[in-house]
């Protein structure tokens, strides 16, 4: 009787395969040892527990009935974790004949459905995408920046800038941070952001107590005034609910 050893088999394959030991032969493909460092080990143990482990797959003929059925599962883990991710067939494809699949990435905010051909000639090194509505919002982004960044205004003596003035009355969102002059100009610095249809009207206040309505430029969030003023009113708002924002020179000298 021919010694014999018996080889345990999945359950999807009942079958018990009976192999006689003298046609077991010794694989050529023999594992290779190589020794790792407790360093090694501690840092692959990180990478683990960082990113997860990369599961093996196995693809491996179905068989129904003891027969092949001319079908491949393709299955990863083992035991109770044991998971089918694909049934395929095999098909013989000529060398000049594409191959082809298909890919689904699912990111955050898109969904990518990607048909893959595989040929012997060509190749696609990298694959990226252009989306013209974020690259837009990042040019208005950088403009924004820009602005904010460029100066107020150019040719100014520094030595004659007048941050003399003093800001009261209501807090709306709108309420200026700062004011000064060269001598020549107000510029009335409000927080950053605000659009220029938000400013309020500017009324330059008068010997007599009376306020006069006064144009200005907007540079940014800058409001720039082509005159000096003692004090003058930002006023937003009808009677009943409006908000006034009081500038004064703290000098005391109109320079009108």
């Amino acid at each position: 009787m021919t010694d014999t050893v018996q080889i345990e088999t999945t359950e999807q394959d009942s079958r018990i395969l009976f192999v006689p030991l003298n046609k077991l032969k010794k694989s050529p493909r023999n594992a290779r040892k190589v020794p790792h460092s407790e360093a090694t080990i501690e840092a692959l143990a990180a990478s683990i527990a960082h990113k997860g482990l990369i599961q093996n797959i196995v693809i491996e003929p179905e068989i129904v009935d003891g027969k092949p059925t001319g079908f491949y599962l393709v299955t990863a883990g083992e035991g109770r974790r044991l998971a089918y991710l694909l049934r395929a067939k095999r098909r013989e494809t000529k060398k000049t004949q594409a191959v082809r699949c298909w890919l689904v990435i699912n990111t955050d905010r898109r969904t990518y459905h990607l048909e893959l051909r595989a040929t012997s000639t060509t190749y696609m090194a990298s694959v990226f995408w252009a989306y013209p509505q974020d690259r837009l919002i990042a040019l208005r982004g950088q403009n924004i920046a820009a602005a904010a960044a460029a100066p107020v205004a150019s040719g100014i003596d520094i030595a004659a800038i007048n941050f003399r003035y003093r800001i009261e009355g209501d807090q709306p969102p709108w309420r200026p941070l700062r004011a000064f002059d060269d001598g020549r100009q107000v510029y009335i610095e409000f927080p950053a952001g605000i659009g220029q249809g938000e400013m309020p009207p500017l009324f330059v206040i008068g010997a007599g107590g009376n306020g006069e309505l006064v144009n200005y430029r907007v540079n940014g969030h800058h409001m720039i005034v082509d005159r000096l003023f003692a004090a003058a009113e930002l006023k937003m708002g009808d009677k009943a609910s409006a908000q006034r924002v009081r500038i004064e020179r703290t000098d005391g000298r109109s320079r009108r």
